[in-house]
């Protein structure tokens, strides 16, 4: 009777004891994605001091800046605008361009396959490069490669670069 009470009593405690609610976190957690929809970035919100945008805002995050820090400020847009990419499509030699306003953001270039994400070409050796890079493709397969700049501030900027 001793054993079966005891085991009645051990299952119990057991089943209350394993069973608790663990409580979901209290902060929200938030997600950025690149541009071809893939998700690159799952956290609070606090990570590298970036802070919560507002619920008025369309973006998910907004990156703190600072008087002295002005040149982390410019946004993927007019990244862009200082980047020069050519051919695109490509067929032989894909060339990368950019100018002296984002040569001290960057601090590494990678392309990659999309299907098998293989590195086709990665640099963190920014200085040496020139502003320029030219990547042979002619052995590479058919296909969309992505194109990513990591900043030195954390953040990244990646394009689609068709091969035929």
């Amino acid at each position: 009777m001793n054993k079966l009470i005891l085991s009645v009593i051990a299952i119990s405690l057991s089943n209350w004891a394993l069973s608790q609610i663990i409580p979901p976190p209290t902060y929200p957690i938030y997600f950025q994605y690149d541009e071809s929809g893939n998700q690159v970035f799952r956290g609070d919100g606090m990570l590298s001091r970036s802070a919560v945008a507002d619920s008025s805002q369309n973006t998910e995050t907004v990156v703190q800046t600072s008087p002295e820090n002005s040149s982390f400020a410019m946004e993927e847009k007019d990244f862009w605008n200082n980047i020069r990419i050519y051919p695109v499509p490509v067929k032989d030699y894909l060339t990368i361009e950019w100018n002296d306003s984002v040569k001290d953001l960057i601090s590494e270039v990678g392309l990659y396959e999309q299907n098998t994400v293989h590195w086709v070409f990665q640099s963190k050796k920014i200085p040496t490069l020139d502003k320029t890079i030219k990547i042979n493709m002619t052995k590479q397969y058919m296909g969309v490669y992505i194109l990513t700049f990591t900043l030195k501030d954390g953040r990244r900027f990646s394009k689609n670069i068709t091969k035929y």
